[in-house]
Formats: C-alpha cells, sequence, structure tokens
C-alpha cells in the first residue's frame, strides 16, 4: 500500500517533531518580533550629547524601556564573547541562554508561577542574578565581570546619547513605539 498523495498527520513520531520544530521557528520569529531594528537602533541621525544630567537620565530610562531586549541581546553576545576561551563557562552559558530563550525571549503569554503573573522585568532581572551566578560558578569571574562592565557601559553609552524625540509612549499597547513621519 502507498501513500502517494496523503497528507500526514501529527501522530506519526517525526511528525511530532517536525510540528515541535516548526512551532519553535514561529515562537523564535514572534518572540524576537519584540526586539527593535538594529537599523533604528544606531540611527546617526538620532545620536547627540544630553543638554543635562536629567536629560541623561530621562534618555535612559526612555531607551532601556524601548529598547529593552536589543540590550539584553547586547548583553548575551558580550558575555558570549568572553567565554570563548573558557569552555565549561560557555557550555554553561549556552544552557542559560536556551533557559533564556524559553523564559524571556520566546515567550508568548506572561509567566504564571503559583497563580501571580511574574512581569517582563522581573523575569530579566532574576534571569540575569540567575546567569551570573550560575557563571560566576565556573570561576571565570574575571573575564564575566569585565564582560559586565562592558556591557554597562556600551548600553549606558547608547541610552546616554540615542534621542528619545522620536520614541512616544503608547497607553493601549503599554509600550514605547516610534512615530512615524505621517503621524501628528
Amino acid at each position: 500500500m502507498t501513500n502517494y498523495g496523503t497528507i500526514p498527520t501529527s501522530s506519526s513520531p517525526s511528525g511530532g517533531h517536525i510540528e515541535y520544530i516548526s512551532r519553535a521557528k514561529e515562537r523564535i520569529k514572534s518572540g524576537l518580533g519584540t526586539r527593535r531594528p538594529w537599523r533604528e537602533m544606531f540611527s546617526f541621525h538620532s545620536l547627540n550629547l544630553p543638554k543635562s544630567f536629567r536629560d541623561s537620565i530621562s534618555r535612559v530610562k526612555t531607551n532601556a524601556g524601548y529598547f529593552r531586549m536589543n540590550y539584553a541581546i547586547v548583553f548575551l553576545v558580550i558575555i558570549f564573547l568572553s567565554l570563548l576561551w573558557f569552555p565549561i563557562s560557555l557550555i554553561v552559558f549556552i544552557v542559560m541562554l536556551a533557559i533564556w530563550l524559553v523564559l524571556y525571549f520566546l515567550r508568548d503569554v506572561p509567566l504564571v508561577i503559583c497563580g501571580r503573573t511574574i512581569s517582563d522585568k522581573a523575569v530579566l532581572i532574576i534571569l540575569s542574578i540567575v546567569t551570573l551566578v550560575v557563571l560566576l560558578l565556573t570561576h571565570a569571574t574575571k573575564n564575566i565581570l569585565v564582560a559586565l562592565a562592558i556591557a554597562v557601559v556600551v548600553v549606558l553609552l547608547h541610552a546616554i546619547v540615542r534621542k528619545t524625540d522620536d520614541l512616544y509612549f503608547d497607553e493601549e499597547a503599554g509600550g514605547l513605539l516610534r512615530s512615524s513621519p505621517s503621524s501628528p
């Protein structure tokens, strides 16, 4: 008996894996959809020095909210690069990165633990602390601390020099959106 022309169902063992992989790909695409375009983040027209210290603080707060996903990626890439010469630390980092993907980057719905909804900010802070503690236990402390210092400087510098004039708060969506030139 041939199966030519039939549509495979997901009840077969290999069909379940394919369905799972395609769902994972879709979640990666939608999860990284909250990331802002890198071109927008590094637009030369939107870079200048702030007028005052208060303006710097305001820019850091606004840009941290708007580019949160991008800044998390910058942190993770810098830490990854610092661990290239520490194989055990790199393996631990990759495992933690998988946990980051599941709990932060690829979630469609809010995280609920014991009936309580956990905010994205809390998940970001908790995952950052757990990742840092676990990596420090791998004896790559000096590299990790230097990488964290570099990442903080890079992110803060960007957040300070990136103007926020073209960003606005959308109360319905609960987040910042880029204003289009044609919008009032």
